[in-house]
């Protein structure tokens, strides 16, 4: 068996408490289905905890096939993340579309009226701000109702696609 394959530290590298918890683990379930008797789950037990390399760690695990359940986790784990991530991925969207259409709404909108506006005006005028043409904004146009919802939207693309990107990189 290699001991590499096994996820340990190599030869005299120390090893840490998770890895000796996970060993345990090891242990346990060739116990739970018959691979080793109680005794030897208790000899082999006590070797894992007093275990301070690797070469010490995995000894009472060598003659020991390795579980399939640590695939299957890895797997269950990758999958759980490739759902997160397509969830995120269709909820961005969805809000992307969602904003982008309240910015072409707010560009199509009639805005203040052609009386609103000259009285915005009158009213810069007799404050003394000067006034460009064409301010207030011309009709149709919400200039933070616009800019704002279209920023989000550009964003949330952005989001979608850094995760296709991430995604298309993992193996």
């Amino acid at each position: 068996m290699d001991r590499a394959a096994r996820g340990y530290p190599p030869g005299d590298l120390r090893v840490s408490d998770a890895d000796r918890d996970r060993a345990l683990y090891e242990l346990s379930e060739a116990f739970q289905v018959g691979r080793i008797t109680a005794d030897e789950l208790e000899q082999r037990s006590g070797q894992v905890l007093g275990a301070r390399t690797g070469k010490e760690l995995t000894a009472p695990l060598a003659d020991l096939p390795l579980t399939h359940s640590d695939a299957a986790r890895t797997t269950a784990l990758d999958r759980d993340h490739r759902v997160l991530r397509t969830g995120i991925t269709l909820a961005a969207g969805v809000a992307a579309i969602c904003f982008a259409a309240a910015a072409a709404g707010n560009v199509l909108s009639q805005g203040p009226s052609l009386q609103q506006r000259e009285l915005v005006r009158e009213f810069a005028a007799r404050q003394g701000f000067p006034v460009p043409p064409g301010f207030p904004p011309s009709p149709g146009f919400d200039w933070a109702g616009t800019i704002t919802p279209g920023a989000v939207a550009v964003l949330l693309v952005v989001l979608i696609i850094f995760l296709r990107v991430t995604r298309a990189h993992r193996p």
